[in-house]
């Protein structure tokens, strides 16, 4: 194999000449910016960081009369709220839960603009609901309910297109009951339909769609109700469900059938099963287990079905997306497990106000997720302002304060990937850089853990996980002496002074500035580094540091 010849002299220099163009070039660039996040922010006028007035203050009276019905549950087991947490752990929050990602230096010095006075809360939750990131990653966190994480078959699968589907309905805040239909009753081809692969995703061999795992679906992810537990038997220890609810729920998806133009409705098919204690199989009718009277008489079976799933006075419907937006905010649902809210009650707090509202709203995602966030109890802190009485489990557990949770896996590896970098991950990110996040975010997730379809159970972490955060090349790679691409060597080489970068890591990594133990201890480290290279392995040192600190993992 013949090599490539060697440069010559000239050749050399102008390799020396172009990379020295770039790198300074790179460089200021990278002053620019961090020159930018260090100055103080010129202020936003307020009007142009609020919603229209009405529309805010109804929120807030719904957001209020939330707040009351918690505040009765508190006094009936003597706990008394704790105080508002600050503005930055509640932007920290809602960017955990809309994102998956912490907010960037960037996005924080933009916070700092606003004049004193404006409802931050509110302001940021408009530019995060503005912004494709959120309807990009409640997709992703929908489409694991829909319809799980396996590819599934790939001649009549896509999973990326149903995510991109739900992406663009959430985006154009669509109503959720119409987003509800179009998953149950839907037809076509699952590459210009691809509210088909709903269906399509639970193809047997051979055969049709696998009305089993559908009517699990449909009860489980839109109903919030585990009904696929008597699937083999009559339900025991007290539950009321029959075997013969379940089939005849999936029966509704017994006449769906591919064809040669897709999914379609065959009338000809019909749903059978054996029956526990029965020889042979029967014939099934679709039947509803609660409230036939909202079924339609006229319709196919799944259009009929998504009727009924969908009806205004099926409470089941709004309850269940009310507790799942509520546990993608929290990370913890207000009925446990996520999926299994009961049908009479009781309910916990808040829960019947919310599922009401989410109603006479059209079942309007983007309203109820600022209803929720406008609560005491969403803009409260998770610690208590007196530290000799430290927040109860008690307390936590009835949102008497606001819950310590871990982060899930693909948000430990957004933020990471995040606090790597001064300026904002988003769509206006070179699409390079895109690539190689998900990319990074995939790898980290898999051998980190999938937490699956969202159950929103804490498992605990394990000493693998922990291993992986310190030894493996997410956290080394982001935090490593590279003045290109991480955000700790540029701080270290552009910060005017040790105070400064420390803060700016600090922010980068906590969404907080340092106490004044901790500045003055890492700004002491920081002085005794007195060479660049020096200054930038310190730098590189207090990142790796701070990202493998309890704090950063943890949504509090």
């Amino acid at each position: 194999m013949n090599s490539a010849p060697a440069p010559t002299s000239s050749g050399r220099l102008l390799l020396w000449l172009r990379n020295a163009l770039i790198l300074g070039a790179l460089a200021a660039a990278a002053f620019w910016g961090i020159a930018q996040l260090l100055t103080p922010p010129v202020e936003v006028p307020r009007s142009t960081v609020t919603l229209a007035t009405a529309k805010l203050a109804d929120i807030q009276s719904t957001a209020q009369s939330v707040d009351a019905d918690f505040a009765k549950a508190w006094t009936q087991q003597g706990l008394a709220p704790v105080a508002k947490a600050d503005d930055l752990t509640l932007m920290r929050r809602l960017s955990l839960a809309l994102t998956g990602s912490i907010p960037s230096l960037q996005e924080l010095r933009t916070l700092e603009s606003i004049k004193g006075g404006a409802d931050v809360p509110q302001w940021w939750l408009s530019q995060l609901l503005a912004d494709r990131r959120t309807s990009d990653y409640l997709a992703e966190r929908l489409a694991r309910v829909y319809v799980g994480i396996e590819n599934g078959p790939f001649l009549m699968y896509r999973r990326r297109r149903l995510v991109d589907w739900l992406s663009d309905s959430i985006q154009q805040n669509r109503p959720y009951d119409q987003i509800a239909r179009s998953l149950i009753d839907s037809r076509g081809v699952w590459t210009t339909n691809p509210e088909v692969n709903f269906v399509t995703v639970t193809r047997q061999d051979n055969k049709g769609p696998d009305e089993v795992k559908l009517a699990a679906k449909v009860s489980r992810a839109f109903l919030g109700v585990r009904i696929d537990c008597v699937q083999c038997h009559d339900g025991k220890l007290g539950s009321t469900w029959k075997q013969t609810d379940f089939h005849q729920l999936a029966a509704f998806f017994g006449q769906a059938d591919f064809a040669l133009n897709g999914l379609r409705d065959d009338p000809k098919r019909t749903y059978k099963v054996r029956y526990l204690g029965q020889t042979e199989e029967e014939k099934v009718s679709a039947q509803v287990p609660w409230k036939p009277e909202l079924l339609p008489a006229k319709g196919t079976p799944r259009a009929k079905l998504a009727t009924w799933v969908t009806a205004k006075e099926n409470k089941a419907f709004s309850r269940a997306m009310v507790n799942r937006m509520w546990a993608l905010l929290f990370n913890r649902p207000l009925v446990s497990p996520v999926d299994e809210v009961p049908l009479e009650g009781p309910f916990p707090p808040g829960l019947e106000l919310l599922a009401a509202d989410f109603t006479a709203h059209g079942y309007d995602l983007q309203r109820l997720i600022r209803v929720i966030t406008s609560t005491q109890v969403f803009q409260m802190s998770s610690q208590s302002a007196d530290a000799s009485h430290p927040v109860t489990t008690a307390a936590e557990n009835a949102w008497a304060a606001f819950p310590v949770t871990r982060l899930r896996p693909e948000q430990m590896a957004g933020s990471v990937i995040q606090a790597a970098s001064l300026s904002t991950i988003d769509a206006e990110t070179h699409v390079l850089f895109r690539i190689k996040r998900s990319i990074d975010v995939a790898n980290f997730v898999k051998r980190y853990g999938d937490s699956g379809e969202d159950t929103f159970e804490d498992a605990g972490g394990t000493i693998p996980q922990r291993l992986l955060l310190m030894n493996g090349n997410m956290i080394s790679d982001n935090t490593g002496n590279n003045p290109l691409v991480n955000a700790s060597t540029r701080i270290g080489m552009l910060a005017p002074d040790n105070a400064t970068a420390v803060e700016a890591a600090y922010l980068s990594i906590f969404t907080r500035r340092p106490t004044p133990a901790e500045s003055a201890h890492f700004t002491t480290l920081l002085a005794t580094a007195k060479s660049r290279n020096s200054r930038s392995n310190a730098m590189s040192d207090l990142y790796w540091t701070l990202m493998n600190a309890t704090e950063f993992s943890w949504n509090h």
